[in-house]
């Protein structure tokens, strides 16, 4: 047995089924059943009940996932205590970031973490929170930046910034006229959501909840960009995260109003495993973004308030 049939057994744990976790660990389907036989008769254990329709997990087999799901965390503990050797600001890094963020805040920080750090090599992975949070725990990613939600307790939080929610609305309608839009004042609106899965949703619907506002359940958006589509079209309205609003207040027949009554936030983190030997390079990353985008933020506060 070795770590690649680990993590094979994992991979099918995840997915329960074979060809999606063969298409995850890119093997054949043939290679990856192999494997896991190959692991029962090592073993002399049956870790799955097979039948035609599903995957089905043994108890032995559940109880040894999660055994062997701490023994990748370890020799991905292992590799990085390796890997700190030198500059602790060089080698590779995978940061993780959420659809709703990775767009728009990307383009200011990938140059300056490159001039900042040119020994480091970024690779950015983008999913959505509890897909990247599985994989950060799984220690395929060794940080992920992120909108905060309850689920990041167990790890290791660096706040980077708060970022506003402002309201994006069709330019022709009345509402665009106003300077501040307080949320209580927008019940009986359509106010359109992103589908289940994206934390901005969580945090909207937060707002919206308290505020006495009820989504449009007519609709769910995949993206930020199919919202920003329906809004132009004078299908609705709905809460955008600052940065993914552009520079100027109206363009494309959506106008961004600020909120208030409360004014909604997001706050931005980065999040990495608790005993993690490289928590050193994490933190400078923050550091770096954290002294960084506040100039970027009141930009954005300063033209909606315009």
């Amino acid at each position: 047995m070795n770590i690649r049939d680990l993590e094979y057994f994992i991979a099918l744990a995840d997915h329960r089924h074979f060809r999606r976790a063969a298409e995850a660990c890119n093997v054949s389907q043939p290679t990856l059943s192999g494997q896991i036989r190959k692991v029962e008769d090592e073993l002399g254990v049956m870790l799955l009940e097979r039948t035609s329709r599903k995957v089905l997990f043994t108890q032995t087999g559940l109880m040894l996932v999660e055994q062997a799901r701490e023994i990748l965390r370890n020799v991905q503990i292992f590799k990085e205590m390796a890997t700190k050797q030198g500059e602790d600001m060089s080698g590779p890094i995978h940061i993780g970031l959420i659809p709703t963020l990775a767009p728009y805040l990307l383009p200011y920080i990938v140059t300056l973490l490159n001039d900042e750090y040119p020994d480091l090599e970024l690779y950015l992975h983008e999913a959505q929170t509890s897909v990247l949070l599985s994989n950060l725990e799984q220690g395929r990613l060794d940080c992920v930046i992120l909108a905060k939600v309850k689920e990041t307790s167990p790890f290791i939080e660096i706040p980077l910034f708060d970022e506003p929610l402002a309201l994006a609305i069709p330019s022709n309608n009345v509402l665009a006229k106003k300077k501040v839009i307080s949320l209580p004042s927008l019940n009986g609106e359509k106010f359109l959501m992103l589908e289940d899965g994206h934390c901005l949703r969580e945090h909207a619907m937060g707002y919206c909840f308290r505020a006495g506002i009820e989504e449009d359940k007519t609709f769910k958006a995949t993206s930020l960009e199919t919202l920003r589509s329906m809004i132009s079209s004078g299908r609705g309205i709905t809460l955008f995260p600052a940065l993914a609003v552009p520079n100027e207040k109206v363009r494309d027949n959506i106008c961004y109003v600020p909120c208030s009554d409360p004014g909604p936030i997001r706050s931005i983190e980065l999040v990495y495993r608790p005993g993690s030997p490289l928590r050193t390079r994490y933190e400078q990353l923050a550091k770096k973004i954290q002294s960084y985008m506040p100039d970027v933020i009141a930009k954005k506060k300063k033209m909606l308030s315009a």
